[in-house]
């Protein structure tokens, strides 16, 4: 994911040294808010797409709930434009930092790494947007159960905190692609810089859970009875109940940045 990361990075100033270097290949609107395209119709030579390619319409710096990010926007026509970007980083604190799983709180840590491509429509023509496509997430989700009165409360059942030891593991969502939408905002401050905002959601999937005992061996003292349960099946029990939580199952998109249009 890191070479991922390198590769739009690079390929995001390759394409705005060739755009400052060549002869403009785009108009600004002041009216519409929009670029357009005056090279000519996006599918007709190879030598339009090459110059499409080689001389994005903008370049944006964003941050939101997939994370701190940037993309580079290349203008199809005055209402469409393809964006390829990537945004991550720890978005935990966005979401509380924390979540409840029934009666067991959780801490979260996280790193996420969310590269996408996608497209801007301007139906209107004007400011605002609608927005779609495709992040292929390698988002880490770290959780550390918080007990309650010296306790974990699973499913109904209370386990003694001190038999059972720390609970810590790991969340990881199926899907390896996740579909998003947006609807947004990107009105132009002047010819050269604007902003935007988007809300919208991703659907990352159902939740694979992880979750480890520091106790593992240890009989678990159950509502003041000595039964046959380990710190480890209490582990277990805890991953179906965070599995059945679903935990951000649809992923909220709520993101503000700025752009540079060429």
């Amino acid at each position: 994911m890191k070479l991922i990361k390198l590769s739009l990075v690079t390929a995001a100033v390759m394409a705005s040294t060739a755009a400052m270097a060549a002869e403009p290949a785009y108009q600004y609107s002041s009216d519409a808010g929009i670029i357009r395209n005056t090279t000519g119709a996006f599918v007709g030579t190879t030598k339009t797409i090459f110059n499409t390619l080689t001389n994005p319409a903008s370049v944006s710096a964003e941050v939101g709930t997939l994370g701190y990010g940037a993309n580079v926007g290349f203008s199809v026509n005055e209402k469409v434009e393809l964006q390829a970007g990537w945004a991550g980083g720890d978005v935990a604190d966005l979401f509380g930092g924390d979540f409840d799983a029934n009666d067991v709180e959780y801490d979260v840590d996280s790193d996420f790494s969310n590269p996408y491509l996608g497209v801007q429509v301007r139906p209107a023509g004007n400011w605002f947007t609608m927005g779609g496509g495709i992040i292929v997430p390698d988002n880490d989700l770290d959780v550390t159960a918080n007990s309650k009165n010296g306790e974990y409360k699973i499913d109904g059942v209370s386990y003694d905190a001190g038999d059972v030891g720390t609970l810590k593991g790991s969340l990881d969502h199926r899907n390896k692609l996740a579909p998003y939408v947006t609807i947004g905002f990107r009105p132009n401050i002047t010819n050269n810089f604007g902003v935007f905002g988007e809300i919208g959601a991703a659907y990352l999937g159902k939740t694979d859970a992880t979750v480890r005992a520091s106790n593992p061996d240890n009989i678990v003292d159950i509502n003041d009875s000595f039964q046959d349960v380990t710190a480890a099946d209490v582990a277990r029990f805890a991953e179906r109940e965070l599995e059945d939580e679903d935990y951000i199952e649809w992923l909220p998109i709520v993101k503000l940045g700025a752009t540079y249009r060429f």
